[in-house]
């Protein structure tokens, strides 16, 4: 879809507020396009990003929700650290936790990169079906760490396995 058609349809939606996220947007072809088209219009812009892509060109009036991968993904080499000097204070970190392993790093992180001091919202979010929700709060709440539990509410509303929501 061109870029013209995008912001048409949400032209259509009639709220102020765009997120762009699913697969890996910093992959698409006209993703910078469609950032600028979007802003030009007066949207607030959000990006949903793995952050192994450089987000050195992002404008800065787009709100980076960037993930860091822990261990127990399989992906923690992808994590691009030096995107964390382009992040604001507006913008938000986020880290899926499988187990107290993940946990652990993730909190070290959150220490070692001072995190909830750079960004406007650290959360941490159970994998589902891997951890229970009390499990990774009461841990964070032991911890006094700086962060929030963010639910995949997706998965509590639709089969976990459903796509495209």
């Amino acid at each position: 879809m061109a870029v013209d058609e995008v912001v048409e349809r949400v032209r259509g939606y009639g709220c102020g507020l765009v997120e762009v996220t699913g697969g890996e947007p910093m992959l698409q072809k006209g993703v910078y396009a469609l950032f600028d088209a979007l802003l030009g219009e007066g949207y607030t812009v959000m990006v949903e990003t793995s952050g192994e892509r450089d987000l050195s060109r992002l404008d800065p009036r787009v709100i980076k929700i960037m993930d860091l991968k822990c261990p127990g993904s399989g992906e923690c080499e992808r994590n691009r650290w030096s995107n964390l000097d382009h992040l604001s204070a507006r913008d938000e970190v986020k880290f899926a936790v499988a187990d107290r392993g993940d946990y652990e790093w993730a909190r070290d992180v959150i220490r070692r990169y001072d995190l909830s001091a750079r960004v406007n919202a650290v959360l941490l979010s159970p994998v589902f079906g891997k951890i229970e929700p009390l499990m990774l709060a009461s841990w964070i709440l032991e911890d006094r760490l700086p962060a929030r539990l963010q639910l995949q509410v997706h998965k509590h509303i639709w089969p976990p396995t459903t796509r495209g929501v």
